[in-house]
């Protein structure tokens, strides 16, 4: 028998598949026809199978955060790092989920309102193993020389 946590939990994963589905259908529409059929394409869900940040917490807050708030942000974007490169370690393959309206997401969640929704990320084995990313492989993004995105003082 399922437990009510576990419908729960259910309930949640298809509200933020919805969203994801709303939010990607307006992505999809902003795009030019010759892009359109690319972009409808790219895997861009993983949902089925998210870390968020308390802005009301106090740890923290004597430190950098007193000038820079943005900070705790930035922590969970390296924690988030951290996690896929560990999991790439293992031989697991991720993804970041940005085609979600937070504000939705933290109410389909039920966080509190000082939580910032930081993203949705999708971890586990690919199907296939590649050097190159997929939205370079699929044509959607290239790479750029360092020197047009490194600033050097």
């Amino acid at each position: 028998m399922e437990s009510p946590a576990s419908r729960l939990r259910a309930a949640r994963r298809a509200a933020i598949r919805k969203c994801f589905e709303a939010c990607n259908a307006e992505a999809l529409a902003t795009q030019t026809p010759d892009r359109a059929a690319l972009y409808a394409r790219l895997k861009l869900a993983g949902l089925d199978d998210a870390p968020c940040a308390d802005h009301a917490m106090a740890q923290g807050r004597g430190l950098g955060r007193a000038t820079m708030p943005e900070t705790l942000d930035y922590s969970v974007a390296i924690a988030i790092h951290t996690l896929w490169l560990a999991a790439r370690a293992e031989g697991l393959g991720g993804g970041w989920v940005s085609i979600l309206d937070p504000a939705r997401v933290k109410a389909i969640l039920e966080v509190p309102q000082a939580w910032t929704f930081i993203g949705h990320l999708c971890i586990g084995f690919s199907v296939a193993a590649d050097d190159r990313p997929a939205l370079e492989r699929e044509g959607w993004e290239h790479r750029r020389a360092p020197e047009g995105a490194v600033l050097y003082r």
